[in-house]
């Protein structure tokens, strides 16, 4: 089966409706037990679209940190944040969408290409999900870039306060060092409590094990 590779038509036929300000927006975070769900909204400017723009995942970190630097360069750029409290209050997915509202408002945009098979419910403006779609529309692959070394950043800040825990390498997922040491050193303050590893350990006599 043919690789898909992202192009512009997604937002060209958008602006062909009538759209003046098309960004692509994307999420990171939705699997981690610790640290926010982060969003990222990016308008590209079709004349200086950078090269090689493609799903954040299918992307090695040196590659995604030198896009993450040209597209600050070159775009429109908005990125937020849902917290750990309101991930734990509102659901992850909730909290995701809330990132998201959060980064479409930093920005201009009239139109949004959503990454994902949901719209986000709290959107002021004309939306359309894109399934795979960091795959699909180079603004939504940019936004998934934006997003992942912005978390990716922050999770290497927040390895340095609470160390042992591995989240310079595995972002907050639930590896085995990451349960490990939920184990030996306990929950911290950035934990998600509503996730069932750390729920576990907080409230019930279940050890975490392979």
């Amino acid at each position: 089966m043919a690789k898909t590779i992202a192009d512009y038509s997604f937002e060209s036929a958008a602006l062909e409706k009538g759209a003046a300000f098309v960004v692509g927006v994307d999420e990171v975070g939705r699997g981690p037990l610790c640290g926010p769900v982060t969003a990222a909204a990016v308008w590209l400017d079709p004349s200086r679209i950078p090269e090689g723009l493609a799903d954040s995942k299918a992307l090695s970190a040196a590659k995604r940190e030198r896009l993450f630097d040209t597209l600050m360069a070159v775009a429109r750029v908005s990125i937020a944040h849902a917290t750990v409290e309101e991930i734990d209050t509102l659901n992850i997915l909730r909290a995701s969408h809330l990132a998201m509202e959060r980064a479409i408002a930093g920005l201009p945009a009239d139109y949004a290409l959503i990454d994902g098979n949901m719209i986000p419910k709290g959107l002021a403006l004309s939306a359309e999900a894109v399934v795979k779609g960091d795959a699909k529309s180079l603004s939504i692959a940019a936004a998934s870039i934006c997003a992942k070394v912005t978390r990716d950043r922050l999770m290497v800040d927040l390895a340095q306060q609470y160390p042992g825990y591995g989240w310079e390498v595995n972002a907050g997922y639930p590896t085995k060092q990451h349960l490990n040491a939920l184990l030996n050193l306990g929950v911290t303050p950035v934990h998600r409590r509503s996730f069932k590893p750390v729920h576990n350990i907080l409230y019930q006599d279940v050890s975490v094990s392979d």
